[in-house]
């Protein structure tokens, strides 16, 4: 495996999420968003990975909180590897709706802006398995499934992990219904939709952290 250093990934992260604009949209300059960020990385390097891991998985990502930049502007941030066209989220959400989908409460996720999810799997090896029985793999794993805004930071800072037949379910944030959030590619661009969690889909894994900081 390559050699791999967290401090330059760290880096490199913060300023993907800058070249975006995710500063203005959060309303503040870049210097106060970097500033925001700065006290994430004493976290990232003392648990750093020193190889980079194989395909489908990586060792941490930054995640930014709807609260700070609502999903309607950071999917459409989003695109493939080798293409253009911006992310979008599917139709079939009815106004407003997917503000309700919200994080399970057993992932405690950090209520922060901006926070750090660790060791990431997009979980390929459940493409073609029911999402219920996959999210009962995952916590088997003692792992906790991916919400929405982990997956849109999975494909902000790494386009590649949005593949042809290797998309995602988001189990970790749901409505209280049997819809599971899910990352697919559609006219060339990511989509954020949702399948129902008793339907397997050949092409829809399950992603999947080991945990969360900030």
């Amino acid at each position: 495996m390559a050699d791999f250093d967290a401090g330059t990934e760290f880096d490199r992260q913060v300023q993907t999420l800058v070249d975006l604009g995710y500063p203005g949209l959060a309303g503040m300059t870049d210097t106060a968003f970097r500033g925001l960020v700065a006290p994430l990385r004493g976290p990232v390097l003392a648990r750093a990975a020193t190889t980079q891991p194989p395909t489908g998985r990586v060792p941490f990502l930054l995640v930014v909180s709807r609260a700070l930049v609502p999903l309607e502007e950071a999917v459409p941030l989003t695109t493939l590897v080798g293409k253009s066209s911006p992310g979008v989220i599917e139709r079939f959400y009815a106004p407003g709706e997917l503000e309700r989908f919200v994080s399970l409460k057993e992932l405690e996720v950090p209520e922060a802006d901006v926070y750090v999810a660790f060791d990431i799997d997009r979980g390929e090896e459940f493409c073609g398995v029911v999402p219920l029985d996959a999210l009962e793999a995952v916590a088997g794993r003692d792992r906790t499934p991916l919400t929405i805004e982990e997956g849109v930071a999975f494909i902000t800072h790494y386009p590649q992990a949005l593949a042809k037949n290797k998309c995602f379910s988001l189990g970790g944030s749901r409505l209280g219904d049997r819809r599971v959030p899910a990352l697919w590619i559609s006219k060339g661009a990511p989509k954020l939709g949702w399948c129902w969690e008793g339907n397997p889909h050949t092409w829809l894994g399950l992603a999947s952290a080991g945990d969360r900081g900030h």
